[in-house]
């Protein structure tokens, strides 16, 4: 039987999912997410997250009215969890260098809150900073690296995040091995250790499964 191993612990309907297709699945978190302590700024009115984790870490500090904001963030799960607190979403990307050309042509003279990890990727803030995007960051929380070993060799991995990447690679191989990736940012990260790889059709767990699947029959 054909195995797949999931770097994000998974819900009982995303692992049937591949339960299903006739594949055994093992799942573990690669990455710990800590909130840290952090002040708010004084402007909130355009709010960045690039992960649902910014969002849960702004909303444990945060008390103002959801509806005195526009939000721009990347994901559909990102998305999918600002509009279930009822904040105003403007847009939503694929990724960060996605978001960013969205708001330097729509946004450039308003000011942004960029809620990040402590080891967030430079993508966005760089292309805001070479713009003259007027952007405060803040670290909202901290990504840390869960390393598991396997003495076992997987057909399929699926990978979440650049970190999550990192994570696994620490102490295991790709060799012989399919790498699914989320996204482009996270494909970039795995390309460092194999050209075996492939990317979901969107930025979404049940996508992520989907593509593995397919690559499996």
């Amino acid at each position: 039987m054909k195995a797949v191993l999931s770097t994000k612990k998974l819900t009982p309907s995303q692992k049937n999912l591949i339960l299903g297709a006739g594949f055994s699945v093992v799942e573990y978190d690669a990455i710990k997410i800590e909130p840290l302590d952090f002040k708010l700024p004084k402007e909130l009115k355009n709010l960045i997250f690039t992960s649902k984790n910014g969002v849960y870490a702004f909303l444990e500090r945060n008390h103002i009215s959801p509806e005195k904001t526009n939000c721009f963030c990347v994901g559909s799960k990102t998305k999918g969890l600002l509009k279930e607190k009822g904040f105003n979403v403007i847009k939503t990307a694929q990724n960060a260098s996605e978001l960013g050309d969205f708001i330097i042509k729509n946004y450039q003279k308003e000011h942004f809150a960029f809620f990040c990890s402590a080891i967030r990727r430079n993508e966005l803030p760089e292309k805001l900073t070479e713009n003259l995007v007027s952007f405060e960051e803040i670290m909202a929380y901290e990504t840390q690296l869960n390393t598991k070993t396997f003495n076992r060799q997987f057909d399929v991995v699926l990978f979440f995040s650049p970190s999550g990447v990192e994570s696994f690679t620490s102490v295991n191989t790709l060799k012989n091995t399919l790498a699914v990736c989320i996204g482009q940012t996270t494909a970039n990260e795995v390309q460092k250790y194999t050209e075996h790889f492939t990317i979901a059709n969107a930025t979404t767990v049940e996508s992520v499964i989907a593509r593995a699947v397919k690559a499996l029959n």
